[in-house]
């Protein structure tokens, strides 16, 4: 009978050890997983080495606005009441959207038509009611499946109804009738707010709806992610997109991730003065505040994110930057004199703030610093590019 227990004691733990081997070997084997590419490292989990003053990055867009000569050419020829501002062509080259002012506008606001790529009007996008601003955020997904720009209500002026004593007499029946205008597109009912928000539609012009609907906020900077499965943006209230205009400052939001259901996921509280990138494989995004880096996770589930700052490094790099200047003289410092001019202390007029990102491939982001402001003519100067090369922490790596 004992013979018999300890038998099947030993029959049990037998069966126990096979059940457990497995499982430690799984554990053991998802501890030392690494990696295969950066997308699958949080963005609180990468680290970076800064290099400053490259060269720019190759192929940057131009802010230049730019026409397509066959759409000018219909505008020219059969739209001279209209002005072409600028063409936005589709990322597959078939078709292109028309930001034109017409007379009854304000020169800051536009509207928008859909063109085919050999210049043949196809419809009207952007009905009366709503004005187009921000032609910079007027962009293609990057399957040329949908289109997004940021509009408000039009503030031109409806016509109001002819007087009582001015309306004219009936006719005759003798009388010829008095042609009447000629009937306009129709549009759907489109929901249009005080300030600027961001509207969506697809490649044809159609299915145009509201995707925010938070009147008192101002959105601008749209970029699409490049597997086209959101938008992010930056948005601010009117008080504080006043305040900088007044001080001639580029505009400040907070970063945000726009579904394309509608669904927003604020990044960050502080005022963001670059626009936000995606990362080539949409993992990610980044913007700037001042001269600090912030990266965050697109993902909706458990998104994590990351401060890099640079305030220090940038300084330093001012201060080097400056001495290679032509005429710059170098002179001997004593010790105390030294110390009291060190390059976080001193005024470098090349220290300025990132006003623009260009993320190209997933482990390298390059970074502009410059002054603006927005005069009359538009200041722009002390342009400097450096480079951000992200790497899994060493800590992911020895998993």
């Amino acid at each position: 009978m004992l013979r018999d227990s300890q038998t099947a004691v030993t029959g049990l733990l037998i069966v126990v050890l096979a059940l457990l081997i497995p499982a430690c070997h799984t554990d053991r084997d998802s501890q030392t997983l690494r990696p295969r590419q950066l997308r699958d490292v949080p963005a609180n989990k990468l680290a970076f080495n800064f290099q400053a003053d490259v060269e720019p990055p190759a192929n940057l867009p131009s802010d230049e606005a730019k026409s397509a000569p066959a759409i000018q050419q219909d505008f020219d020829s059969r739209r001279q009441q209209d002005a072409l501002q600028r063409t936005v062509m589709s990322p597959d080259g078939q078709r292109a959207l028309a930001l034109y002012g017409t007379a009854d506008e304000p020169t800051t606001t536009f509207r928008m038509d859909l063109y085919s790529a050999d210049g043949t009007f196809l419809r009207n996008v952007t009905p009366p009611t709503l004005a187009v601003v921000f032609p910079d955020s007027v962009t293609w997904s990057a399957d040329s499946s949908m289109i997004a720009f940021v509009g408000r209500k039009s503030a031109a002026a409806q016509p109001s109804p002819t007087p009582l004593e001015l309306q004219p007499e009936p006719l005759l029946p003798s009388a010829s009738p008095v042609p009447t205008a000629t009937i306009g597109p129709t549009f759907a009912p489109l929901a249009v707010f005080n300030t600027e928000q961001v509207y969506v539609c697809n490649r044809d012009g159609f299915e145009l709806r509201p995707l925010t609907t938070r009147d008192g906020l101002i959105y601008f900077g749209l970029a699409w992610a490049p597997d086209s499965h959101a938008l992010a943006a930056l948005a601010c209230k009117e008080s504080e997109w006043d305040a900088r205009e007044k001080e001639f400052k580029t505009p400040a939001g907070r970063p945000r991730l726009i579904m394309t259901d509608g669904a927003e996921r604020l990044l960050d509280d502080q005022l963001a003065e670059a626009p936000i990138v995606w990362s080539p494989d949409s993992s990610k995004v980044a913007t700037a505040f001042e001269s600090d880096i912030g990266v965050y996770d697109a993902a909706n589930k458990s998104p994590t994110q990351a401060r890099i700052k640079l305030t220090e490094t940038l300084l330093t790099a001012s201060a080097a930057y400056e001495e290679r200047l032509p005429g710059k003289k170098i002179e001997s410092a004593k010790p105390d004199q030294a110390q009291t001019n060190s390059p976080t202390t001193a005024f470098h007029a090349s220290f300025n703030p990132i006003v623009r990102l260009d993320w190209l491939t997933p482990d390298k982001l390059y970074l502009e610093t410059a002054f603006i402001r927005l005069f009359n003519e538009p200041v722009h100067t002390w342009s400097r590019w450096h480079l951000v090369t992200f790497s899994p922490q060493a800590a992911v790596l020895k998993r």
